[in-house]
């Protein structure tokens, strides 16, 4: 006996659905009872809203480019970006005090000895609210709208350019988001560095907003989102740029299997190593202006030429960078590790791979 395809779609019974196919047979039914027991013709026929529900398309797949689908991926940027800079507070902990005080904190593992020493193990972790809420709001707009826009302009530049000029689409759609995401992160951000690089400032969000606004007002929490911006955006652009270009080149010249024959679990150790070459070259892009981030939260009224005078050129791009590489390339690694971990359990396939080719066009016979 022979099953239709739509019947092995689920374990529910398939007269449960409500396809064409099934209702004409429900209604055949009640037809073939109606004449055999004439007693039967006075009850009303069955309702179909009452007892048939829909039939779905495909059970646990999401359709792409739907609200749900963008939703999907601002929960796994939420997911990605709040876990993980979470995790690394230590690092971004004496990476900022080194920013900051070089004289006291002169390596990453003295800064460590100077910091368990004056605040125990505790310590290590202070600050660690804001940076969850933070980013945890900039991964929810950073990887949302980055999939969105890109989207928006692969549609604007049609199927031929969006495929010719795709690192331009990834540069602008990455560019777009994390203008949006860094306004949800700049608050956050702002009392994540006073708190961590003033002792005794405040233990942590709870007490020490209310005290950075009484002391700046509200308006001071964006003092840092021009060089928010300046370290952020050229960041992301090189992490979603670079991302997607390593990752296309690893399927087509690295892995002899073409991507939708690999597994999910090879599939993700692929995002994460491709994640991690992207983060060191994102960590170095954009370090001057993490510098000039971590100066300026720091110093109530201080400008960007203080903090250029203060560290020197050479001293903007380098100090702190060796930590930041290693803090950045395990964290972007992980990032997209974990977000496309939540994308193939929402159904969805992982990010990058290779652009398919444009069908070949058959010549019409004469």
């Amino acid at each position: 006996m022979a099953f239709s395809d739509s019947s092995r779609q689920s374990l529910i019974p398939t007269f449960l659905y409500s396809s064409s196919s099934y209702s004409k047979k429900l209604i055949d039914l009640d037809h073939l009872m109606t004449n055999r027991n004439p007693t039967l013709s006075s009850s009303p026929p069955p309702s179909k809203k009452s007892f048939v529900i829909p039939a779905p398309s495909e059970p646990g797949k999401i359709e792409l480019y739907s609200p749900a689908y963008y939703a999907a991926c601002t929960a796994g940027g939420i997911f990605s970006c709040g876990l993980t800079h979470t995790a690394v507070t230590p690092l971004d902990l004496v990476k900022c005090n080194m920013q900051i005080d070089p004289a006291k904190y002169k390596s990453i593992s003295s800064g460590f000895g100077v910091l368990l020493k004056e605040q125990g193990v505790r310590g290590f972790f202070r600050g660690w609210v804001p940076t969850l809420l933070g980013y945890s709001a900039q991964g929810a707009c950073k990887y949302g709208f980055y999939e969105f826009f890109k989207k928006y302009y692969s549609d604007i530049a049609g199927p031929e350019f969006s495929a010719k000029y795709k690192t331009l689409i990834y540069l602008a759609g990455s560019a777009s988001a994390e203008v949006i995401a860094d306004i949800a992160l700049c608050p956050f951000e702002a009392v994540k560095v006073r708190v961590q690089t003033q002792p005794g400032f405040a233990r942590g969000l709870s007490d020490g907003l209310p005290k950075f606004v009484k002391s700046e007002g509200a308006l001071g929490l964006y003092k840092g989102i021009v060089p928010l911006w300046g370290r952020q955006i050229p960041y992301t652009m090189m992490k979603f740029a670079s991302f997607e270009t390593i990752v296309e080149l690893l399927y087509k010249h690295a892995i002899p299997t073409p991507k939708d024959q690999c597994s999910k679990s090879f599939q993700l150790g692929v995002s994460f190593a491709g994640g991690y070459v992207a983060g060191v070259l994102c960590a170095i892009v954009s370090h001057p202006a993490d510098n000039l981030v971590s100066f300026l939260n720091n110093a109530k009224g201080a400008t960007v030429g203080d903090a250029v005078k203060k560290l020197g050129l050479w001293g903007l791009f380098t100090r702190g960078l060796p930590l930041r590489i290693v803090m950045i390339g395990t964290l972007t690694g992980a990032q997209w590790g974990l977000y496309d971990a939540f994308k193939v359990f929402a159904g969805l396939p992982t990010t990058g791979g290779i652009t398919p080719a444009p069908a070949a066009t058959v010549p019409a016979k004469v």
